[in-house]
């Protein structure tokens, strides 16, 4: 923010009589405009929503500034009255222009983007002009231009150069949801297709602008408005103590844990059953204790989309996604085409096959002018019927939905056909992979990739419960590509030349854990080696065991005592029922990212609130593995970190609400009744347990890495996004040293450690 302000200063501060040309009036016009944008954090849509700080735009600032930064620009209450009207004209028309097929009839001209679309059906608007000939000829008067447009309302606004940029972040400020959605499409979408209807900075604001001249004439004195909101920020308490407060009494206790354990002893003898690597999300993290006390396991946890940047094509659905964090460009395409001996837990993955076909029929003829008439007479017992076995009986049609859901298709096409990915890039993503999570040595005889995503029903938000490593959708695909890489023999041998031996007997397959029902599903066409079947019937075993004693743990936090007894019934009916408004927690009280051997963590109930990186400094001694460590995993943790944080501090303005009352708009997002905001955060029911009552802890991201500190500190220094997060107070960054497993926290100034008193004294 400070920034923008700054960049304003430089741009429209010039001498009265300093004279511009044209050229130059538009530029600076332009970068007034692309200033104002600064602060307004992305949000991605339902189809992959991913979490995202939305403060990020302010992470220039220390968090304490910050906070009130955005006290200021974003938690505003009693809006002037005329705002408030130009905001509901502005959401009508958001509204119709993003939909992405939930309307009937669409709007027209879109494809001419946002602001010409909107300039040549405005005129028709007797809402918005009243009928009054004067506005009407106002708004037939616009420029085409976009940049032009916002030029001259400003000039009709009376908002003056030196003002002009902060008044254009109001407008954005004052209706935040929306215009983080046009962040979205304007800055995070440069890896996905054209989109047909397009949209860019300028065209927003200059509608926004158009609106407000027509509504609000005098709209400048909300720069009074916005002055008189600061003074009152400054004397209210923000939530940086409460925050503090919450943060040392987790800390202390798991730092003084963690230094007691520091001496890691090298990697235990190669396990008898198997190893498996889980993503690093939370949620796995107690999954990985129960299933290392039931057997004789090795767990690893890598970031869920497994280091292969890939776009899979759904061919069931028809449907593209990038499977790979946000920060990443997909490289290869992958088609995905599920095979019936994939089971639920696979097959349904694709959403398709006759179940979804009969879905698109249905939805298409609801949506024609005289179908539904006869629909109803047709259908109507059908549906109700289907209504009643979902409310009552959810578990009897799910059962029903997977067997209409099989899709017929080749067996082995689910992701595992490597033609797209040259060898070069196969080796390097195996030899990272490997090296990174430092797992280079003792191989077990099989070796499981588990990528993970969550089944729930009626949940608008279910893709936020899935792997926001692959970008809001399941891991499966992902596990099996680094599997079949793994398993290549040219891959292989390639690695010995690198100094990693991976026996001839060991195989990797992949796997999918479904978060909300904790049930892991094998890939059937990787494990097809008959000498692997005695421990594949035991590792089957064993992970039934670790599903039911984890379901059992979580039914204590969602349901009440009397319903546990039956942990992993309760967690099935709740993922299948349409009407359960909390199937899962997701990644409620996640507190934590440490980077460190198994060994340091094992045994260590951690609450589910760990992110848990594997990570062997001994493997790394220039550090590689753990810049990526921290520049790309870490930095999706502190996204869901602050996500969750913010959600909880302030539902209204940073989170989206009850469920109960939420209502979808477009397909791309939801709102509170049928004209709010577009909400970019999570729902009451992810942070808290009953109104008003908290379940989410709002704790600042604290990381904590097992490395000789001026590795760690080299690292940092080479990375400006991790100065930032660091210096500013965003993240925590804690260092158990080695050699005397004292912990030491960095100071953000980024040249010293102070030690916390934690493990011995050198």
């Amino acid at each position: 923010m400070k920034n923008a302000l700054r960049k304003q200063t430089q741009l429209d501060l010039r001498p009265a009589n300093e004279p511009l040309g044209p050229d130059a009036e538009q530029q600076r016009l332009r970068r007034a405009v692309d200033a104002s944008w600064s602060a307004i954090a992305p949000f991605w849509p339902l189809r992959n929503l991913v979490a995202v700080n939305p403060l990020q735009g302010l992470e220039d600032l220390p968090i304490e500034s910050a906070l009130v930064e955005a006290s200021v620009w974003f938690q505003q209450r009693n809006l002037p009255a005329p705002m408030e009207a130009i905001n509901r004209e502005t959401i009508k028309w958001c509204q119709a222009f993003f939909d992405d097929g939930q309307a009937t009839i669409a709007m027209p001209l879109r494809h001419l983007g946002l602001y010409r679309a909107w300039r040549r059906l405005a005129v028709h608007d007797r809402r918005l002009h009243g009928g009054d000939a004067e506005r009407r000829a106002a708004l037939a008067a616009l420029p085409d231009d976009a940049e032009s447009a916002i030029a001259k309302c400003l000039q009709a606004l009376n908002v003056g150069p030196s003002h002009r940029t902060r008044f254009m972040m109001l407008l954005l400020a004052t209706l935040p949801g929306w215009a983080a959605h046009v962040r979205y499409r304007t800055t995070w979408t440069d890896f996905e297709p054209a989109h047909p209807h397009p949209v860019s900075g300028a065209e927003y604001l200059a509608m926004r602008l158009a609106i407000t001249r027509i509504l609000w004439p005098g709209a400048g004195s909300l720069l009074d408005w916005q002055v008189e909101a600061r003074e009152r920020a400054r004397h209210e308490p923000g939530p940086m103590e409460e925050m503090v407060e919450l943060e040392e009494a987790y800390r202390q206790p798991l730092l003084s844990e963690l230094s007691r354990r520091h001496e890691t002893p090298a990697r235990p003898r190669r396990p008898k059953s198997a190893q498996l690597v889980f993503c690093i999300d939370t949620r796995s993290e107690p999954f990985r204790r129960f299933l290392e006390d039931v057997g004789d396991y090795e767990t690893f946890g890598f970031a869920g989309f497994f280091g292969v940047p890939i776009r899979v094509n759904d061919a069931a659905s028809g449907e593209s996604q990038a499977s790979c964090p946000v920060l990443l460009e997909p490289k290869h395409v992958i088609d995905e085409t599920p095979a019936p001996e994939a089971g639920a837990g696979v097959a349904g993955t694709a959403g398709g096959g006759h179940w979804g076909l009969a879905k698109r029929v249905y939805q298409s003829l609801k949506h024609t002018f005289t179908a539904p008439f006869a629909l109803v007479e047709t259908l109507g017992p059908a549906a109700g019927a289907w209504m009643a076995l979902n409310t009552f009986a959810p578990a009897w049609a799910e059962r029903l939905r997977r067997r209409m859901a099989a899709v017929p298709g080749p067996v082995g096409n689910a992701g595992s056909d490597l033609a797209d990915i040259p060898v070069e890039d196969r080796c390097a993503y195996a030899e990272g992979a490997l090296r990174t999570m430092g797992m280079t040595e003792g191989f077990s005889r099989l070796v499981v990739l588990c990528g993970h995503g969550s089944t729930t029903r009626n949940n608008a938000y279910a893709t936020a419960l899935d792997c926001g490593a692959c970008g809001g959708r399941h891991g499966f695909v992902n596990a099996r590509v680094l599997a079949a890489i793994l398993n290549d023999p040219w891959v292989r041998e390639y690695l010995v030349g690198r100094g990693i031996h991976i026996p001839g007997t060991t195989r990797f397959i992949g796997a999918l854990h479904d978060t909300a029902t904790d049930q892991v599903t094998l890939d059937p066409t990787g494990a097809d080696d008959p000498m692997l079947d005695e421990i594949l019937v035991q590792l089957r075993d064993d992970l039934d065991t670790a599903r039911h004693r984890n379901a059992l743990r979580r039914a204590g936090e969602l349901g009440s005592v009397e319903e546990c007894a039956d942990g992993a019934g309760l967690a099935f009916r709740r993922s299948r029922d349409w009407s359960e408004v909390r199937p899962e927690w997701g990644l409620a009280r996640n507190a934590t990212f440490i980077a460190a051997p198994r060994e340091l963590t094992r045994n260590l109930d951690l609450g589910g609130r760990a992110f848990l990186h594997s990570y062997d400094w001994r493997e790394d001694p220039e550090g590689e593995a753990l810049a990526l460590i921290l520049s790309a995993p870490m930095v999706v943790a502190q996204w869901i970190n602050a996500q969750y944080l913010f959600s909880t501090l302030d539902n209204v303005s940073f989170g989206a609400g009850s469920k109960v009352t939420q209502n979808i708009t477009g397909k791309l997002g939801v709102m509170q009744g049928n004209a709010s905001d577009l909400m970019h955060g999570l729902p009451l029911q992810s942070v808290c347990s009953a109104d008003g009552e908290a379940w989410h802890q709002p704790l600042r991201l604290m990381t904590v890495v097992r490395a000789p500190r001026d590795l760690i500190l080299r690292v940092v220094q080479s990375k400006p996004e991790l100065q930032r997060l660091f210096g500013n107070g965003w993240v925590t960054l804690a260092c158990i040293d080695p050699q005397d497993g004292r912990i030491r926290v960095l100071q953000r100034s980024l040249s010293s450690w102070q030690t916390t008193g934690c493990g011995r004294r050198p």
